[in-house]
């Protein structure tokens, strides 16, 4: 009963919003790249989790030797990666205290180890994976929020932009098209470009347009990197990460797969030589 009660209250705080305390805001997701074999990237997004998400977030469904199957030795785990525990066979746990942690961001961290697969069930036809992805490289300045950072994605969202070193200063355009009324109570149509700027500055242009008929872009993005090439590097660092927190929501995933080939092909071949069987022994019963 008590490991029941521990995965239903992991499963709760997994299908908690990210940090966020407000609706999502229905931006359109990026495909999150498929990192799921590439031991490289895996380690690297390792290495990321537990130097970034695992001082706030707990992965507890996950044990540290389960490392081993994305190439790393024992010895590298316990030189590199155990910071929270003493053994490589403890789980991924974290030391702040739930209270504590309600208190300081407002909501309690969620849990991590089955993030992906939780995010899945509100971002269709997106995977879990897809919402993560997006949602860490859409964060800019704003400061109207009291820790500095917003996102695209989740809006007000609780959780500040913990990797903002690694991509480096940029701006945010966005461009809005809706109707609206003006001082009349007269429809039109309105463009409004917002810009928040490096420090989260934000200025705010509206123009009147003409109608617009049939589909329409309702809004569109454009960032402007001050570090092009840190900013690359971050969107690779981010999609192993992702693949990482996409491993640990199902670590056996790759193993079933290869297995699930060599099941199908047995059967194939079984029922080949079932036929040839069947065949055999009824052709000389008229």
């Amino acid at each position: 009963m008590t490991r029941m009660k521990k995965l239903l209250m992991i499963l709760a705080l997994a299908a908690a919003p990210l940090l966020g305390h407000a609706a999502g805001s229905g931006f359109p997701l990026d495909a999150a790249p498929n990192r799921s074999t590439d031991l490289a990237a895996l380690q690297n997004g390792a290495k990321l989790f537990v130097n970034y998400c695992l001082n706030c977030h707990s992965a507890s469904m996950m044990r540290y030797n389960r490392l081993r199957d994305i190439g790393l030795t024992e010895e590298q785990i316990k030189q590199s990666l155990l910071f929270t525990a003493d053994k490589v066979g403890e789980p991924m746990k974290i030391a702040m205290n739930p209270k504590d942690a309600k208190e300081w961001f407002g909501k309690t961290p969620p849990d991590l180890s089955l993030i992906t697969r939780a995010k899945s069930s509100i971002a269709p036809p997106f995977k879990g994976e897809d919402y993560v992805y997006t949602f860490l490289r859409t964060y800019y300045r704003d400061a109207a929020i009291p820790h500095g950072w917003n996102n695209l994605v989740l809006t007000n969202a609780a959780m500040p932009h913990v990797f903002w070193e690694r991509q480096g200063p940029r701006e945010l355009t966005k461009v809005e098209i809706h109707h609206a009324t003006n001082d009349k109570g007269e429809h039109k149509w309105e463009r409004v470009t917002t810009t928040y700027d490096v420090r989260g500055q934000k200025t705010v242009a509206k123009e009147e347009i003409p109608p617009i008929a049939g589909q329409y872009q309702a809004l569109t993005v454009k960032w402007d990197a001050k570090d092009p090439a840190a900013a690359a590097q971050y969107d690779k660092d981010m999609a192993d990460l992702v693949g990482f927190l996409k491993y640990m929501s199902d670590p056996s995933a790759n193993q079933r797969q290869r297995l699930g080939v060599w099941v199908l092909l047995f059967l194939g071949i079984f029922a080949v030589v079932a036929w040839w069987l069947n065949s055999v022994f009824w052709r000389d019963i008229k």
